[in-house]
C-alpha cells in the first residue's frame, strides 16, 4: 500500500517539477506540506530523536530493521516504509542515525539516493569516519542535486529524549541554515564546524576524551569505594572539585549514585560499548593518517575492545566501571 502510494507520489512530484530542475524545487523545506521529515535509524538515540520531530508537528516517515519500533511508530501516527528508498522519495528532509560508516554508505548510496527528490536535504547524525561524510555529501550535489550534511551528536539518551542534545555539523553554510531547524527541535546547541566531515571530526575528538574521562572516572570512583567511601559522597565532592567532569557529575558510571542513567538500571540502554569501540577506532584511525600520537586513546581503544570481548559489549560504555571494579591485582 504505501509502496504504491511512494510511486505515485515520486511520479507525480518528478512530473509536475522536472526531476533535473532545480529552480521548480527550490528549497522551501519548513513549508511543504506535500512531503514527509524521513528519519531512518530508530535505535536507542534516534527513536527519541524522531519523537520529538514528530511532537514539533512534523509529518514522519519512518524506517529501521527493527519491526517492533516501527509497530509502536505506526501506533502513534507515523507512516512506515518499507526501505530507505521509500522514505526519500516522499521526504524533502531525511535523517538517519545509523551505527557505523559502511551502513551509512548503504543505505545512503543503496537506497535514499535512488530515489532521492532533487533539491532534498540529507542530514546524517550518524558518528561515522570524516572521509565518508565528505565523498557522500559530494555525490549527493554532483549525482543527485542535493544537500548533504553531517550533523553527530553528543550528550546521550537522556539528551535525546529531552531534546537537549549538540549537534556539529559539517558542510556548506546554506545546508547548516536549511538543517538548523531541524536540528533545533532534536536538540539545545547547534554548532557549525566547517564544511563537510569537519562535524565527525569534532565528534570523535569528543568521544576521544569521553572515553579516557569515563575510564579515569571509573577508576577514580572503584578505588574510592574500595578504600571505604561512599561512593555518593565521593561523587558529589568531585563534581565541585578538580576532577570535575560531564561521566562524574551527569552520567557517573556507579550503580545508585544517580536515577535515570544506564549505571542504575544493570547499564542497560544508553550508548554501547562496542559503539565506544567504534567511535575510537575511528579516533585511531584518524589519528594516524595524520601522524597525531593519542597515547591515552590507544589505552581507552584497547579497553573497550577488551570489554567488549568479554560480555560488555552491548551495555552502555559506563559499565567500564564494571569491569574496572571486578579486577585486583
Amino acid at each position: 500500500m504505501f509502496a504504491a502510494h511512494t510511486r505515485r507520489f515520486f511520479t507525480a512530484a518528478t512530473a509536475a517539477t522536472g526531476r533535473h530542475t532545480p529552480a521548480h524545487l527550490h528549497r522551501c523545506l519548513a513549508t511543504n506540506s506535500n512531503s514527509y521529515v524521513g528519519f531512518i535509524g530508530l535505535g536507542n538515540m534516534g527513536a527519541s530523536m524522531a519523537l520529538n520531530l514528530k511532537a514539533a508537528g512534523h509529518k514522519m516517515c519512518v524506517y529501521d530493521v527493527n519491526s517492533d519500533v516501527l509497530k509502536k511508530f505506526e501506533e502513534g501516527g507515523a507512516t512506515i516504509a518499507a526501505s530507505p528508498a521509500e522514505v526519500a522519495a516522499v521526504s524533502r528532509v531525511v535523517v538517519t542515525m545509523l551505527p557505523s560508516s559502511p551502513h551509512v554508505r548503504e543505505v545512503t548510496l543503496k537506497g535514499v539516493f535512488s530515489t532521492a527528490l532533487a533539491n532534498s536535504l540529507f542530514i546524517d547524525a550518524s558518528t561515522i569516519d570524516p572521509a565518508t561524510s565528505r565523498d557522500l555529501a559530494s555525490t549527493a550535489e554532483v549525482e543527485k542535486a542535493c544537500m548533504m550534511v553531517d550533523a553527530p551528536v553528543s550528550g546521550g539518551v537522556v539528551a535525546a529524549a529531552n531534546a537537549t542534545l549538540t549537534f556539529m555539523v559539517g558542510g556548506p553554510h546554506e545546508g547548516y541554515t536549511d538543517a538548523k531547524p531541524y536540528l533545533e527541535t532534536m536538540g539545545k546547541n547547534v554548532v557549525h564546524c566547517g564544511p563537510a566531515g569537519n562535524g565527525q571530526v569534532v565528534k570523535i575528538c569528543n568521544n576521544l576524551l569521553l572515553a579516557i574521562s569515563m575510564i579515569g572516572t571509573s577508576e577514580a570512583m572503584a578505588l574510592g569505594v574500595r578504600l571505604g567511601m561512599d561512593p555518593k559522597v565521593l561523587a558529589g565532592v568531585l563534581a565541585t572539585s578538580t576532577g570535575r567532569c560531564w561521566s562524574v557529575d551527569t552520567y557517573n558510571p556507579v550503580p545508585g549514585v544517580q536515577e535515570g542513567v544506564p549505571s542504575s538500571r544493570d547499564y542497560k540502554g544508553g550508548f554501547a560499548s562496542k559503539l565506544m569501540r567504534k567511535d575510537l577506532g575511528l579516533a585511531m584511525d584518524a589519528a594516524n593518517s595524520v601522524g597525531q600520537t593519542t597515547p591515552l586513546g590507544a589505552v581507552a581503544h584497547q579497553l573497550y575492545s577488551l570489554i567488549s570481548q568479554h560480555g560488555h559489549a552491548d551495555l552502555d560504555f559506563s559499565s567500564v566501571f564494571r569491569y574496572i571494579s571486578s579486577k585486583k591485582d
